[in-house]
């Protein structure tokens, strides 16, 4: 694990700071994404749970910096960052590449003895299920085309040139990270595991999904919901009670046991 401490005005973002809060949710962007894409998320949370949301290198006000072009790295550094809030009880919310990210994340903080209260994966195949992908350098205009088909809020936008230009950076070294990533088989995570996906996400099949039961010694649930590969958009409230709920349910239990 790198030895890197990063500052929280570097990577974290507090969109809603809550000193009330009792756990912690940490939320990972997807491909391409930024923190700004959990600001809803943070916004309709209670006040029982501070929202971290997680500002990678090579966006927005970091759009200067060098993206990270490894999953193993990114993790190294996020659990560096999150060091000072391993006071509380963490869960890790991922949507896409960052469902992978925060596998990772997860098991690294399994192995230094800060077991994470949860695990949220979604819209992305489980580690072990994940489809084979070359160590290939995608051109710009493949890259744009698969933004366009997912959907998201970058599709609405890509008719500006700017706004593609400000992208196009962060999108390479997030691909070239998932295209290098390859999961190694470890113990299984000591928290419950709840995968979530659209109906119609081309990106993750039902059986994919439900590989990242083969993840955890604890409980694992699978929920899909309408939609396509950005379901949560459009079923945020849902899917926020849902995580609420089982945050819930995983703090009382972590107090039970210490």
């Amino acid at each position: 694990m790198s030895d890197v401490v990063n500052t929280d005005e570097t990577w974290i973002r507090r969109y809603h700071p809550s000193p009330e809060a009792s756990s912690v949710l940490v939320c990972l962007p997807h491909a391409g994404g930024a923190a700004s894409f959990y600001f809803p998320v943070s916004k309709m949370m209670p006040p029982s749970v501070e929202v971290l949301a997680i500002q990678l290198p090579g966006r927005q006000d970091r759009r200067g910096e060098p993206g990270v072009e490894s999953i193993g790295e990114l993790a190294d550094r996020i659990v560096a960052t999150l060091r000072p809030w391993t006071g509380l009880p963490v869960a890790l919310f991922g949507h896409s590449m960052g469902a992978t990210v925060a596998f990772e994340v997860a098991r690294r903080l399994d192995r230094s003895g800060t077991a994470p209260l949860g695990l949220f994966a979604s819209g992305r195949p489980a580690p072990s299920a994940l489809r084979p992908a070359g160590a290939q350098r995608r051109s710009d205009e493949w890259l744009l085309a698969e933004v366009r088909k997912l959907g998201g809020t970058h599709a609405q936008v890509l008719g500006d040139d700017e706004f593609v230009r400000a992208i196009l950076p962060a999108l390479r070294s997030d691909y070239r990270a998932l295209d290098t990533y390859r999961y190694l088989p470890g113990p299984r995570l000591s928290c419950p595991i709840l995968a979530l996906r659209g109906e119609e996400d081309p990106k993750v099949s039902l059986e994919e999904a439900r590989a990242w039961g083969d993840h955890t010694a604890a409980g694992f649930e699978l929920r899909t919901f309408p939609g396509d590969h950005f379901y949560l958009v459009e079923h945020a409230a849902e899917v926020i009670a849902l995580v609420v709920d089982r945050m819930r349910g995983a703090l009382e239990a972590f107090d039970q046991r210490v």
